[in-house]
């Protein structure tokens, strides 16, 4: 073999995976590794650092192996990661101060609170297109500031950094001869100017915040390094980087303006591409960067729901009423629909476009007859009403440009027929699934294979997406209403408690 492969690290909320791409952009190999999440209170989500790193490693190895290649035969890395997940480590020791703060960590709620009754929000989501919301990495990088001893003073003097997942992985990988990240990451920790490409300096003022141990911002198709060769068997470059949601919208090609992806993994995160101009929402969605390529940002409006797949895994884990997530969409078409039953998944509260932290999950409409197949049905249900609130955000933020009423869907809900009819039913627009659903790998892959001069530039990719199928709404017009009418409601009460 010639190095004409790429290897794609997809590193998520409960698994990381590896990935080897061919020439032709095929999924030679994959290989993944679940590990351990951690809850030490209510509303908190932590992860082991050092199980990020070593889950990610292994999978590399193990997909190496599994394709019988050698690092001689990968051309570049490219990397995709949980978004806003706060890792700070010792530059000396190379090991990290405490355990990353997970995305869906709520902790710092009266944190975020305080500063929007100060009045600080506005400078917040003039520079970042972000809300005042523990979801970002700002807060979190404050909180573990001011709870280790000697911290800041240790980031003055250049001891400590902070990174997203991406930049952990790559400080990892290149044995710490690289601290940096690229602009999509860093456009989600509400410390980025994303009209400017600039760290606020307002901002990490604001947070008490070090500059000194913030990562370079690259374009997402950059030199991040060469892997350490102890490492994997040879210096490796890596050649492409991108949050989770936006390395899916460059997998589903969305390289237009008026384009939608919506991705279900363990949240579901939707982003319009909305070309050069960073919209402002009015609508409670975010603005932030889709791509970047050349020094030049394309943004896109997004709107974040912290349970998709995670109402799925908490029918398993939680409830116990399936063994598998399979099963899920068979209860759910075995389901009694006379019964209405309404389930509001916030676990952690609700994301866009609600911004509710503190609010908790919630049932409506249940009776004595409500059983495992009605709950199955209406979590499900729950992914499709959630989406097409942002989707309703959406259209009302972009209602003066032309945009492209057909969802791109991806992630492992995806793969859910049952699940997809629903979400074009209720929101009345067609759904398109495509042949590779792991867009969010193969996006990555193509960040880094262009790089490489592997694989084509931005047409000749787009022209290469492959629609596996549609699902066409079948639900008449009153129904939907009326269904969706009854998900407001269900919401609005929930709020109120």
């Amino acid at each position: 073999m010639t190095a004409n492969n790429i290897l794609a690290i997809d590193q998520g909320t409960t698994s990381s995976r590896a990935i080897i791409f061919d020439a032709d952009l095929k999924v030679a190999a994959t290989a993944q590794q679940e590990f351990a999440q951690h809850f030490p209170q209510s509303g908190w989500v932590e992860h082991d650092p050092q199980d990020l790193w070593r889950s990610t490693l292994a999978t590399c190895r193990e997909v190496l192996e599994t394709a019988d290649c050698t690092a001689a035969d990968i051309a570049a890395i490219g990397i995709t990661n949980q978004r806003e997940t706060t890792v700070v480590w010792n530059v000396e020791t190379g090991a990290a101060i405490g355990n990353a703060i997970v995305w869906q960590d709520r902790r710092t709620a009266d944190m975020c609170h305080a500063l929007q009754e100060a009045g600080h929000g506005e400078l917040v989501a003039e520079q970042t297109g972000l809300l005042l919301d523990p979801y970002f990495s700002g807060t979190k990088l404050k909180w573990i500031l001011d709870h280790h001893e000697g911290a800041r003073d240790q980031a003055r003097a250049g001891l400590l950094k902070f990174g997203t997942v991406d930049s952990w992985l790559i400080w990892n990988l290149t044995g710490g001869r690289a601290h940096v990240t690229d602009a999509t990451n860093a456009a989600r920790t509400m410390l980025y100017d994303i009209h400017k490409g600039v760290w606020s300096k307002d901002i990490c003022a604001l947070l008490d915040i070090p500059m000194e141990m913030l990562p370079q911002v690259k374009d997402c198709a950059a030199d991040f390094g060469k892997t350490d060769p102890d490492i994997l068997g040879a210096a490796i470059p890596i050649f492409g980087v991108a949050g989770d949601q936006q390395a899916a919208a460059v997998g589903q090609a969305c390289f237009e303006p008026g384009m939608l992806k919506s991705t279900y993994g363990t949240g579901c995160f939707a982003l319009l591409n909305t070309g050069k101009t960073a919209v402002a929402s009015k609508h409670r969605l975010l603005t932030t960067i889709a791509y970047q390529l050349d020094g030049v940002p394309t943004y896109a409006l997004e709107g974040s729901i912290f349970v998709a797949g995670a109402v799925v895994q908490w029918l398993r884990d939680g409830l116990g009423v399936i063994g598998d997530a399979a099963e899920t969409s068979v209860l759910a078409e075995q389901s009694d629909r006379s019964q209405n039953v309404i389930l509001v998944p916030a676990f952690t509260g609700l994301g866009a476009p609600y911004w509710n932290p503190d609010c908790r999950g919630a049932a409506f409409g249940l009776t004595r007859a409500t059983g495992p197949a009605e709950m199955a049905r209406a979590a499900l249900e729950s992914v499709g009403f959630q989406t097409r609130d942002l989707l309703e955000a959406m259209h009302a933020d972009w209602k003066s440009h032309d945009a492209d009423p057909t969802l791109r869907v991806d992630g492992g809900m995806a793969a859910s027929d049952w699940a997809m009819q629903f979400l074009a039913d209720i929101t009345g627009a067609p759904v398109d699934r495509p042949h590779i659903t792991e867009t969010t790998a193969l996006g990555v892959a193509w960040l880094a294979g262009q790089r490489a001069g592997l694989y084509p530039q931005m047409e000749g990719f787009a022209k290469a997406w492959a629609l596996q199928q549609t699902f066409a709404p079948q639900m008449d017009e009153s129904t939907r209403e009326d269904r969706y009418a009854a998900w407001g409601r269900a919401v609005r009460a929930t709020l109120s408690v």
